[in-house]
């Protein structure tokens, strides 16, 4: 199957947030800009199929995954800026403050931040309503602070593996984990209860977030700026510590395998409705960009 089927869906829904927003039009365009530019879509397909995997539609995890993408794409702009990792090129063209200007890149991030929020507010079901504000408003938090620890602006970080996967744990896991478990909230079944399904998801979510992470550092150190659409080698020039830096390229791509087994274990009590959450657990650990 292919897991990626659901993206026009979400696309389609994404843009009538932003036609629909009523904010003025040249932040509107900056915001599709950042927000339409492309890009795989990983974590609204994520969370459209965990509402699958338990039994609900992909259809009703519409507004989870469009309030995940903008918080995603709201990180990406302002991680961008010059005095964060001060980068040119995301999906293979500018960034946002090279193609509109910096202050409209900062402000087109602050309004997908309030958007995301609205979307969950005005258009997911009531009985979900709370659910979902209370793990997207957590995940954002552990995101920032993850990144605040990446950039050594904290000094509260343990030394060595533990510590980097702490910082990642939050920095990439956490908006991850909670497209998984947002999707699976957004399914009637488990908005009713949860028990044994949504702990799966959450289980799978965290692997799942890790392991997204360490090909990233992998791209990073292997993929040439062409492969990967956007600067490579920027952590080692930045003096970060990596997967690779710790576990050398061979022993990351172990990493990555594990981390792929305990995702996939995590899910096998879905049965076939969890097959989406499989192909995307594949496509997530063999990614070239």
């Amino acid at each position: 199957m292919d897991p990626l089927a659901c993206v026009p869906a979400v696309d389609a829904y994404l843009g009538r947030v932003l036609t629909e927003s009523g904010l003025p039009a040249e932040l509107v365009d900056a915001m599709r800009y950042a927000l339409l530019a492309g890009g795989k879509r990983l974590r609204p397909a994520l969370a459209w199929h965990s509402c699958v995997a338990v039994g609900g539609s992909g259809v009703a995890a519409l507004p989870a995954a469009a309030a995940v993408e903008l918080v995603h794409a709201f990180s990406l702009v302002h991680d961008d800026l010059p005095a964060m990792d001060d980068d040119d090129l995301r999906r293979g063209r500018a960034t946002l403050h090279r193609h509109a200007g910096e202050a409209m890149a900062i402000l087109a991030g602050d309004a997908m931040l309030a958007l995301a929020f609205r979307v969950v507010a005005e258009r997911s079901a009531g009985a979900v309503t709370a659910a979902l504000s209370r793990e997207l408003a957590a995940a954002t938090g552990r995101m920032i602070a993850g990144q605040v620890k990446d950039m050594g602006l904290s000094a509260g970080v343990a030394p060595g593996l533990d510590g980097l996967r702490a910082i990642h744990a939050d920095k990439t896991g956490a908006l991850i984990r909670a497209a998984c478990v947002m999707g699976a909230l957004s399914a009637a079944q488990i908005a009713q209860g949860g028990g044994p399904r949504q702990a799966s998801i959450e289980q799978f979510g965290a692997a799942a977030g890790l392991l997204y992470q360490v090909v990233d550092d992998l791209l990073d150190a292997t993929a040439t700026s062409e492969q990967a659409g956007k600067r490579t080698r920027k952590d080692a020039d930045a003096g970060k510590v990596t997967y690779p830096g710790l576990l050398g390229i061979e022993g990351s791509r172990h990493e990555v395998e594990r981390l792929r087994s305990v995702a996939l274990g995590a899910v096998d009590n879905l049965g076939g409705d969890a097959d989406g959450l499989r192909a995307l657990c594949e496509l997530m650990a063999r990614r070239e960009r």
